[in-house]
């Protein structure tokens, strides 16, 4: 992917007001490092971490994969006055927001910014760590459920 941003990079810094951990319904897909980190973190066995704060969703290409659990008000079943697993966060949460589709163009990148009050605003982020953190979110892929 050609980038549109120059070397420099893009401006970002959280301004920690969690819309992207609450209020709407979205999927934070895990995959096996996600799942190790967090077990880790919380001191649970993969099966009883999968069992309270996880579920199985229809994924892009049909297959079924393993998310975290939202609240009923469709916040991040983490967040209670801030991310409560913040030091394993999965790559999906600590990439944010650069996700290949979001730094795909000036314009997403933008359309972005309307939800994100960081984006355009605090640290500069180098073209090559924007690049990093890109190919991290995209070979994170998430555990898929085995048949049987």
């Amino acid at each position: 992917m050609a980038r549109w941003y120059s070397s420099d990079g893009l401006q970002f810094s959280c301004t920690q007001c969690s819309h992207c951990c609450r209020h709407e319904p979205g999927f934070v897909y895990l995959s096996q490092k996600d799942l190790t980190n967090l077990c880790l973190y919380f001191n649970l066995e993969e099966q009883q971490f999968i069992k309270q704060y996880c579920r199985w969703v229809p994924y892009y290409d049909g297959n079924e994969v393993l998310c975290l659990l939202e609240k009923e008000n469709n916040d991040c079943i983490f967040w209670d006055s801030g991310c409560a697993a913040y030091g394993a966060r999965p790559v999906q949460c600590s990439t944010y927001p650069f996700w290949s589709y979001i730094v795909k163009s000036p314009e997403a990148w933008s359309q972005e910014a309307e939800e994100c009050p960081g984006i355009n605003r605090g640290q500069m982020h180098s073209g090559s760590e924007i690049e990093e953190a890109v190919r991290c979110y995209e070979e994170n892929e998430p555990i898929r459920r085995q048949e049987g």
